[in-house]
C-alpha cells in the first residue's frame, strides 16, 4: 500500500469479502423469515384444531325461508367462490366503470378467485 492506494489484488479481496458479508447476511435473514413463517403456520393450524374441538355441534337445519325480494333494478344473486364480498363489490364496480354502464344494468352470475 503506497500513499493510501490499494493494489489490484487487495482491492479484489476487499470487494470479495464485502460481497460475501452481504450475501451471508441475506441468507441468514432468509432463514429467519422462513422459520417465522413455519412457526406462524404451525400456530395457526394448532389454533384451528382447538377451535374445531371446542365448537358446539350444529343445530338442526332451519326451515327454508321465504324467497328474498330483490332490490329494484337488481339482477339477482351473485355466487362467490373463495372471494370476500367486499372484493366482489369492488370487482363489480370496476367492471361497470370500465364498461361505462350502470351497475344495475349488468348481471354477474358468479365471481371466483383464480389462484
Amino acid at each position: 500500500m503506497e500513499n493510501g492506494h490499494l493494489g489490484i489484488g487487495a482491492a479484489f479481496v476487499d470487494a470479495l469479502l464485502g460481497y460475501l458479508v452481504v450475501f451471508i447476511g441475506l441468507i441468514l435473514l432468509m432463514c429467519v423469515v422462513i422459520a417465522m413463517g413455519k412457526i406462524m403456520v404451525a400456530s395457526t393450524k394448532k389454533a384451528a384444531a382447538t377451535v374445531k374441538m371446542t365448537a358446539p355441534a350444529p343445530a338442526a337445519a332451519p326451515a327454508p325461508a321465504a324467497p328474498k325480494k330483490l332490490a329494484p333494478g337488481s339482477a339477482g344473486e351473485v355466487k362467490l367462490y373463495d372471494t370476500d364480498p367486499r372484493d366482489a363489490a369492488m370487482i363489480m364496480a370496476i367492471v361497470a366503470d370500465k364498461l361505462g354502464k350502470p351497475l344495475n344494468e349488468l348481471r354477474f352470475k358468479s365471481i371466483k378467485e383464480v389462484k
